[in-house]
């Protein structure tokens, strides 16, 4: 029996210890939170590691939004996401609930015989449970089955293995992404969720039979691919998406991955262009651009002859084709450039190669819309046409917006590496282009969609002044016809008509190499309607009221 002073010194030691030791003590039998201070480094995904709880799944999938940019320092993506795939071991090998129901996250733990007789079914619904369920399509279009010769292959001393299923949202982020992703414009994740099976740390490749996740979604646009993938660790620094060992079946309203491994599986969204198609679409582009060039300059050739014949005329119409021809030569000059400049250029040099690019591609938009509203005065508005240095406005709008535009971009730091890649991840085409999309899309589709319905609201109006006047004898109504139609067309090449089959393209390959074909020789296009114009016959000189417009003079008096 100890003395009474005994029971009074470790009495006494042991309030020091609960004392000293009381923060350490309550950390091991109660929830761990993360201090306040560590809050903004959760997505550093160290602060939550091996913590599993709902409050550190709920807090560290605060990082789904969170890291959107790649260059967000606060962000660790290879540990996040070893974070979420370490959960699918928890799950089978420490977890004591049978099912985790969170707005981002539906998981179920179910323990199976080695020994069953049937293939399993289960329910992959992003708003319940996994569940077992029959073998009804209509009624569980999102599922997975498992063959029963998966877990007979894990029998060995085992009569039963736990199984995990979780289907996961990982946001608009950057997390699960991988460089696959990251480097693709229009690439995603279809409906950001992903599917992890897994028996825990039990590695399971080579399956005979391989497992199938049916993906339900609406019809996809005939321009974009989808690709079953699975998440492999062993890719890269952080990992990356791998389509190897899967296999894709396309049905109606829902495509089928089977793969013949346990991991994380996705529905990859990808640009349908691969390798070949970006070659073939870039050979149509450089023979189309190639002879563009030579005829372009037979036009700027032909106009200086001209000007130089007829010195004190103002033809201010020839003037804007000319401009317009000017920049769409410099155009083609810096396309062929950009597709034959070194990958290894210099940052710098890439960014000037993009901004140069740029600047004449916004010059052609705007040498378009310039012609439209030359056209407009001509056949439009007719009368009150006068401007003081008129054609010395147009080319400071011509040659001076698009600078603006330039400088702005660059501004926003916005030129850079551009890269298409293939279904496999391989890159077919880099130029030196936009790194940053906003940009892209306000002061490339946004600028181009302003300049292209203005051009196609004048043309239509155009289209009416040809169609509605009355022909000056009855017989020849059919003949001016096919002469309004000619004449359209002609003045298409000049407003750049042909550029509007881009918003075509997403309805399949075949728009797309329409469009690159016939956009890729408006410069054939343009010398035509020219030599049309300004060397008719001499016969035909007064048969055409249009082209007489276009000939008209708006005399500037520079």
């Amino acid at each position: 029996m100890r003395t009474p002073s005994a029971l009074g010194f470790w009495l006494l030691l042991l309030l020091l210890l609960l004392a000293s030791g009381e923060e350490n003590f309550t950390s091991t039998f109660a929830p761990k939170r993360p201090h306040p201070e560590d809050s903004r480094n959760v997505c550093q995904g160290l602060i939550n590691k091996d913590h599993y709880e709902s409050f550190y799944l709920e807090d560290t999938a605060n990082c789904f939004t969170k890291c959107k940019q790649s260059s967000n320092e606060s962000c660790d993506l290879g540990n996040l996401q070893r974070y979420w795939l370490d959960y699918e071991n928890y799950l089978v090998e420490g977890s004591l609930e049978k099912a985790t129901n969170l707005s981002f996250l539906k998981a179920l733990v179910k323990d199976v015989s080695t020994n069953i007789s049937d293939d399993l079914l289960f329910s992959l619904s992003p708003s319940q449970i996994p569940g077992q369920v029959p073998e009804d399509a209509h009624k569980f279009p999102d599922r997975v089955r498992l063959p029963r010769s998966l877990f007979a292959s894990l029998q060995g001393s085992r009569s039963e293995v736990r199984l995990a299923i979780s289907v996961l949202d990982i946001g608009s982020g950057n997390l699960f992404k991988g460089p696959r992703l990251s480097l693709e414009n229009d690439g995603s994740v279809l409906n950001n969720r992903l599917v992890g099976v897994s028996v825990g740390r039990t590695r399971v490749t080579g399956l005979t039979e391989p497992l199938e996740i049916a993906f339900s979604h609406q019809q996809q646009p005939p321009n974009m691919t989808l690709t079953c993938v699975f998440w492999d660790v062993t890719k890269g620094s952080t990992g990356d998406w791998s389509s190897e060992g899967c296999s894709t079946e396309f049905r109606a309203e829902r495509t089928v991955c089977r793969c013949d491994h346990l991991t994380f599986f996705a529905l990859l969204l990808r640009p349908v262009l691969d390798k070949v198609t970006v070659q073939a679409l870039t050979k149509i582009s450089q023979a189309g651009c190639g002879a563009s060039m030579v005829f372009l300059a037979f036009t700027i050739i032909f106009a200086a002859l001209r000007f130089s014949w007829k010195r004190f005329e103002s033809e201010d119409a020839l003037k804007i084709h000319v401009a317009l021809s000017v920049s769409l030569f410099l155009l083609n000059l810096t396309f062929f450039i950009n597709l034959e400049h070194d990958p290894k250029l210099s940052p710098v040099t890439c960014w000037a190669g993009g901004a140069i690019f740029h600047y004449f591609l916004l010059c052609v938009f705007t040498w378009m819309g310039l012609e439209a509203f030359h056209l407009y005065l001509l056949i439009i508005r007719v009368f009150n046409t006068y401007f003081r240095h008129y054609f010395l406005k147009l080319s400071l709008a011509g040659w001076g917006l698009p600078a603006l535009m330039v400088i702005g971009t660059r501004s926003a730091n916005s030129y850079g590496p551009y890269t298409i890649r293939d279904q496999e991840g391989r890159i077919t085409l880099e130029l030196c282009w936009f790194s940053e999309k906003t940009a892209l899309y306000i002061t490339v589709h946004g600028y181009f969609l302003i300049t292209y319905l203005f051009n196609a609201v004048v043309l239509g109006l155009v289209a009416w002044k040809i169609f509605t006047l009355p022909s000056a004898t009855a017989g020849k109504e059919k003949r001016q016809k096919w002469k309004g139609v000619l004449t359209l067309l002609g003045l298409s090449s000049l407003v750049g008509m042909t550029w509007g089959l881009a918003i075509l393209t997403p309805l399949g390959l075949s728009t797309i190499y329409v469009f690159a074909l016939f956009n890729s020789f408006q410069g054939v296009f343009i010398f035509c309607w020219i030599i049309v114009l300004y060397l008719p016959r001499q016969s035909a000189r007064t048969s055409s009221g249009t082209a007489q417009a276009e000939q008209t003079r708006t005399v500037s008096h520079e």
